[in-house]
């Protein structure tokens, strides 16, 4: 992906476009996929960097959602169970299987969890990846040495899928762009175009890196901006009544060692009568998540204090080694754009996660909801309004049999794995030059090589892109992102023709945003 190449795209005034999406998260990058499957002509518009909001910020799981098919959600479960094995197939390098154990207690807990998983593994049919069962005290506690053991019956382990989100939104990212799509971060939508009968035509953008505006025309307009779609519909209709109910989810991040083995463990209801993950990720331990209700949208929410001590308390019901404040090495807070519910006292687990589409009077078409696994499906649900605000049919969508930038069956070992087919290019700029393969940070396995690439291929145009979308170190480790910092600057600069002024405002925002991920001991 071509920055500069892509702005100079909107410089053309004549240009129409197909659809013009404004998000880049999951929601957005889905639309822009599955319009480009149809050779319509697409732009996205992203006023932050790809997935820097709610798409980053996941329990990094491909899943049906068990917990929704005990609510009876059965159509969200059954799109997603069949989405998630498309994704496995489409992102090879960055989805794969993860074995769940859910530890038995009870023998009401080993029937009910039993029965609800074969109904699980029968619902994703032929694209199942596992078969769950039942397994005894002894094998439960070889495959997770440190589980709690007192009273435990055995366990159910049931298998989904997992993936890294930010790696998966900017592979999307480069998909649809060589596809022929002109995807854009750090472009903001400042306004929107209409005709004279109030019909929607286009868009102003403000380009936040080279502080430059443009026009443009598109024949349909998506709104994919998550959290966010209240202020892209009060911009279309400045009385629109709000339709999102923000809800923070936080995990916190400590070592692998307080689960042991490779198995995930599932917590199927808290106190708070939600489910609790902790899934090993990244060499690291993910736990979570929570659901409090917020009545702001924020692009850098941060974790509640009650949160993190929920989490806590909760896997020290489950662990023998009980994880502390000062364990965790990183936390971080997302915001869910759930669909404000008409009961006030409505529970937000309660709220549907299926996506709905909207159509305003002016053509606007908004996304809302849904969930990583179902993006693809949401990207072709949505295009498919494109015949009700144009009038033209578009053709039969083939997103669902488009491979992602970098698939393989075969990833290289170790941290290469996520980069797929481009593992062997990102090495090559090693060989030509032997101080690229230096390490970023002695604790991570990344090397300056891997900056460059991002910079060069992926559209990284701050530090906070490349340590915290494409590396993943400031979610992993927050203290050794912040400690990389400085490091990672300087070569960006040396690349980009940046100077020192440049260099010191990048650290301070940086480490601005980088402070709401430490926890402080008490």
């Amino acid at each position: 992906m071509d920055r500069s190449e892509n702005l100079s795209q909107l410089a053309d005034k004549n240009k129409v476009w197909d659809i013009a999406v404004i998000g880049g998260g999951s929601s957005g990058l889905g639309v822009a996929l599955d319009a480009i499957s149809r050779d319509l002509s697409v732009v996205l518009l992203e006023r932050s960097d790809f997935a820097k909001g709610t798409s980053s910020r996941s329990t990094k799981l491909l899943h049906g959602g068990v917990r929704y098919l005990a609510q009876g959600d059965v159509a969200l479960v059954w799109e997603a169970l069949r989405e998630r094995g498309r994704l496995l197939k489409n992102a090879a390098h960055l989805a794969h299987e993860q074995p769940f154990i859910i530890p038995i207690y009870t023998l009401f807990d080993r029937i009910q969890y039993t029965v609800g998983l074969k109904t699980y593994d029968w619902m994703a049919g032929r694209l199942r990846i596992g078969k769950s069962r039942f397994i005894s005290r002894e094998e439960t506690i070889k495959r997770l040495p440190a589980i709690k053991q007192e009273g435990l019956q055995g366990g159910v382990v049931y298998h989904d899928g997992q993936f890294d989100d930010a790696r998966l939104a900017v592979a999307i990212a480069q998909t649809a762009d060589d596809a022929g799509a002109c995807i854009l971060n750090y472009a903001k939508v400042s306004g929107l175009v209409k005709d004279e009968n109030g019909k929607l035509t286009g868009l102003r953008i403000r380009d936040q890196i080279g502080k430059k505006s443009y026009s443009i025309q598109a024949k349909m307009v998506v709104n994919a901006t998550g959290v966010f779609a209240d202020k892209i519909l009060q911009m279309d209709q400045p009385e629109s009544p709000k339709m999102i109910q923000p809800s923070q989810g936080i995990h916190l991040v400590i070592d692998l060692s307080f689960l042991g083995g490779k198995d995930a463990l599932m917590i199927p209801k808290t106190t708070d009568g939600r489910v609790l993950f902790a899934v090993p990720w990244h060499n690291r331990l993910v736990v979570g998540t929570t659901d409090t209700l917020k009545e702001k949208a924020e692009l850098e929410p941060k974790a509640l204090q009650a949160e993190i001590d929920f989490i806590l308390e909760t896997a020290s019901g489950y662990l023998t080694k009980n994880p502390t404040r000062k364990d965790v090495k990183a936390v971080y807070a997302g915001l869910r754009p759930l669909a404000r519910p008409k009961d006030e006292d409505a529970k937000t687990k309660e709220i549907s996660r299926s996506h709905k589409i909207l159509q305003s009077e002016s053509g606007l078409i908004t996304l809302t909801g849904g969930k990583w696994t179902t993006f693809r499906q949401m990207g072709e649900d949505t295009v498919d309004f494109y015949e009700k605000v144009t009038g033209i049919k578009p053709r039969k969508s083939e997103s669902e049999r488009m491979f992602i930038n970098g698939n393989t069956n075969k990833p290289m070992e170790g941290h290469w794995a996520i980069y797929g087919t481009h593992a062997h290019q990102i090495k090559k700029l090693i060989d030509k030059d032997p101080k690229l393969g230096e390490k970023i940070h002695p604790d991570f396995p990344n090397t300056k090589a891997e900056v460059i690439w991002f910079i060069r291929r992926e559209m990284a145009v701050k530090v906070e892109d490349v340590l915290s979308r494409r590396l993943r170190m400031l979610i992993l480790d927050a203290q050794a992102a912040i400690d990389s910092a400085p490091g990672v600057a300087e070569l960006m600069a040396s690349e980009m023709g940046k100077d020192k002024t440049w260099i010191e405002a990048e650290l301070v925002e940086f480490r601005k945003v980088a402070s709401k991920y430490l926890i402080k001991s008490r």
